[in-house]
Order: structure tokens, then sequence, then C-alpha cells
């Protein structure tokens, strides 16, 4: 389909440019405006199919994806994963607001977080959502806001896993410097196994509660397929712990998300880049299931229900991130193309020293004869590409940035009163506003200024005017 492949949807045309499945990027430029975020429902749907059949072909018991909402919490997304079967990771009362507006259906959505608000409990005990407590107080208040509303609330269990067999390996600090064990033990998630024990006894003595699984999650952590096997094995071995000491086994465990993906030219973080060399989902799907099925065995325990929450893994390869070149300046050692496209909508660039790999968006083949670096408008460094070769580009070109579908519009940001982009979706050759852009009165309009201010900011002079016939006129000057 593509003279060049950046993904199945995604790649360089007949004509040289970049496309986003059937739509001609330049011309969706033209047509949307820029900077615009632009999105592939071809490329989610068949990230979320791909995914989910290595699991299904490997794994012996009942799997179920919940889409990481917070990596692009896009409404129209959330359909297409409902359409798709998926469920939903939902974090704080918005996402699980977006979800159920979306009609999710709740027995498919967690909540998860680690301060819960009375007011998201609520939302999700009425709604019927799985709720993983991440602290020993929530349980009495799901009990009292169930006794309430007279349900029974499914309720999870986030463990802090030991990690031992982590000590010796590193990975991108996502969660501060150190090992793997370091960065998981120095988070504020998670119970410790005497903790989720004294839950589970507590929980067990309540009508309202419905015990359904463990949860565990540590973010984006490394390339290696290993740690994520670790990981499932341990939460059996927390099963184990749990059943020993309750006589509950867990029937579902939650492995959370932190998928990697490869791609031949690389993205991620530019410490550790996922290249061709990273895991496939077939990879992943072969260890995990030899883990938590071995891990059953020696412990005689039941297979569970397995939980995923893929995030980036599904949303961040199916989007490009769009500016238009303005100024171009030649300094004595180095070259910067600047864009409208900043920081503010590729934040991982400057937080995360995140790769996002750029590309023209004509003339994609052309030979890069220039090494710049590529920056955006903001007061500060706004770094959105170091020493990227590029072919020779002009003022009004467009230069594109790929995998930029996963926290990139949901972590968009309004810094020197920027405001944040459009979104178009594209399936085939139609292409359809999902965000709209933002304009500055939709910012404005939350601003409000004490009269104390407006009367001492203005200087205002009342002239009386006189007319033959008419009434007295005051005229305004300020």
């Amino acid at each position: 389909m593509y003279k060049l492949n950046y993904g199945k949807f995604i790649g360089v045309g007949e004509n040289g440019n970049l496309f986003v499945d059937e739509c001609d990027v330049k011309k969706l430029v033209e047509k949307f405006g820029s900077p615009l975020f632009i999105f592939s429902e071809n490329e989610f749907r068949h990230n979320f199919q791909s995914f989910k059949k290595a699991f299904d072909d490997e794994y012996p018991g009942e799997i179920e994806i919940l889409y990481a909402n917070k990596s692009n919490n896009s409404l129209a997304l959330r359909h297409i994963m409902n359409q798709e079967g998926a469920g939903g990771d939902c974090f704080g009362i918005n996402e699980m607001y977006i979800s159920l507006l979306a009609g999710t259906d709740p027995k498919k959505l967690v909540l998860n977080g680690s301060n819960k608000l009375e007011n998201e409990l609520e939302m999700a005990i009425t709604n019927g959502l799985c709720i993983n407590i991440d602290s020993m107080d929530e349980l009495s208040l799901i009990k009292q806001l169930s006794e309430k509303h007279s349900k029974v609330t499914d309720i999870g269990i986030r463990l802090a896993l030991d990690l031992d067999p982590l000590a010796n390996m590193s990975g991108v600090a996502m969660h501060g410097p150190g090992t793997l064990k370091e960065q998981s033990d120095s988070t504020k998630w998670g119970m410790t196994r005497e903790q989720t024990v004294e839950i589970v006894k507590e929980a067990l003595s309540y009508d309202c509660i419905n015990l359904k699984e463990t949860h565990f999650h540590l973010s984006r952590m490394t390339n290696e397929v290993g740690p994520f096997a670790v990981m499932a094995k341990e939460m059996i071995s927390w099963s184990k712990y749990i059943f020993d000491n309750t006589s509950w086994q867990p029937g579902c465990i939650d492995i959370g998300g932190g998928w990697t993906y490869g791609k031949w030219y690389g993205t991620g973080p530019n410490s550790q880049i996922d290249d061709d060399k990273a895991p496939t989902y077939s990879d992943y799907a072969k260890e995990i299931t030899n883990a938590i099925v071995n891990e059953c065995k020696n412990h005689n325990l039941d297979i569970p229900k397995l939980r995923i929450e893929p995030g980036r893994l599904l949303s961040g390869p199916c989007g490009v991130a769009v500016g238009t070149i303005g100024a171009i300046k030649q300094g004595d050692n180095k070259k910067w193309i600047n864009l409208d496209l900043s920081t503010n909508h590729l934040s991982w660039a400057a937080i995360l020293d995140w790769y996002y790999h750029s590309v023209p968006v004509e003339n994609c083949m052309a030979d890069c004869t220039d090494i710049v670096d590529i920056v955006g408008p903001l007061c500060n460094s706004d770094e959105l590409g170091r020493q990227r070769k590029m072919p020779k580009m002009n003022r009004g070109d467009y230069i594109a940035f790929l995998d930029a579908g996963g926290y990139v519009e949901s972590q968009a940001a309004r810094y020197n009163a920027q405001c944040l982009p459009a979104t178009v979706l594209v399936h085939g050759k139609d292409a359809e506003i999902t965000t709209e852009r933002e304009q500055l009165r939709d910012v404005m309009g939350r601003f409000r200024v004490p009269a104390r201010l407006l009367n001492s900011s203005f200087s205002v002079v009342l002239v009386k005017i006189k007319a033959p016939h008419i009434s007295d006129i005051y005229l305004i000057i300020g």
C-alpha cells in the first residue's frame, strides 16, 4: 500500500507524501489547520485485535483487555474500544465519566487511584465498576457507600510486589532512579502482603463486598519481556500467600500496562529506544502465560482470569502530530527549524527525553542533507527533536512526528497561552474532527477579574454631551 511503511496504516504514498490510511497528511493540515493531531482508527483496531489474539492463542484461561484510557481519553476512541469488546482502566472521576458516557459496560471498567474521593467511589459503586483498593481506609468507605446505595461492589487490591528478582535490573526511570525493584519500592502504590491479608479478611465479612481481583502496575520500565513475567509470577506467589492466610484465592489478576512496542526507526526514550528488538505481542503472551501457568502448578492453584491494561501499546503507534515551519535559523554550529507544534503537545520529549521520529510531510523520500534541531515557539528550549537528519525545508512546509497517539493529546498543555490543537480521526478516505481546536475564548472564559482590580487597571472618564432636543449622552473614554 505504501512506498515506505511506518505502520500498517501509516506510510509514504505513491506521490511521496505522508499518508494516514488513505488520507494525504498535507491535505489534512491544509483543511483542518496547524498544529494538528491525526489518529488512525484502523491502526488502533489492528493493534487491539493483534494484541488480544496473541494472548488468546497462548493463555489457557479467560482474557480481558482493559484499555488504559489515560493514554488517550478521546471519547471517539472509547467508542472504538467498546466496539472491539475492550474494557477500560479509569483513573479518576472524569475518565470514568467519559467511559460511561460512551456506553462502556461498567463490569469491564476498573477504577484505579491512590486517593479516590468519596464522589469518585460513589460513581463507581452506583454504576457497578470494580474498584482497586490502594489504601487501608478505602474499604470501610466503600462499605458505607455500598450499604447506602444497596449495592454489592466488586473490589480488587493493588499489590506492592517485592520484585526481588529485579533487584539488579535497570530500566527507564519512570518512577525515579535506580533498579526496577528500587523504582517499584519507591512508589506510593500498593499494599503489603500483611495489609492485603487484612483487607481480604475484612472484605470477606461484608455482604456488600465482592472480592474480585488483585492488581499491579509499574508503568513503562524496560524493553525486555522478562520483568513482566517476573511480575506475573510474583502475583501468583502472592495469591498462594493470600490463600494460605485467608482461604481466598483471587479469581482474577490484573497485571497492568507499561507495554513497549518496536519500530524499525525507533521510538520511546532516547536512553532506551524501542526498536525492532523490542518484544512482540507474542513474546509477551508466551512468557507471561508460562510464568502464570507454571507458578499455579507449583502452588496447586487454579488458573486465574487475566486482565491486562495496555495503553500506549495500542494508541501510541496510531497518532501523528503535525506542525508548520516558521523561522529557520542558522547559528555558528547549529541550525534550528521552528514549528508551531511544541513541547506543550509532545510533552514527553521534554519530560522524559522521548524520541518521536520526525519526517517531512511532503517528499518524504528526499535525501536528508541537513542536520537540524526541531523546536517549538515556547520561551524555553522547547526541543522536539535534536540533531535530526532532514531534507532541505522551507518556511510553510510541514513536519510530522510519528507514534504520537499515546500520552500526547491527553497531556497537552497551554504554556505561553498556547491553545490546544484539533484532532482528526482517519478511517480509510474519511477524516473527521474528534476534538475541536481550542480557541482563546475557551481559555479566557474560565478567568475572572475582581472588580477592585478592574477599577485600578482602567482610567475611565465620563464626558457629558448635550444636544438640542436630546437627553444628555454620556461617553466613556478610557
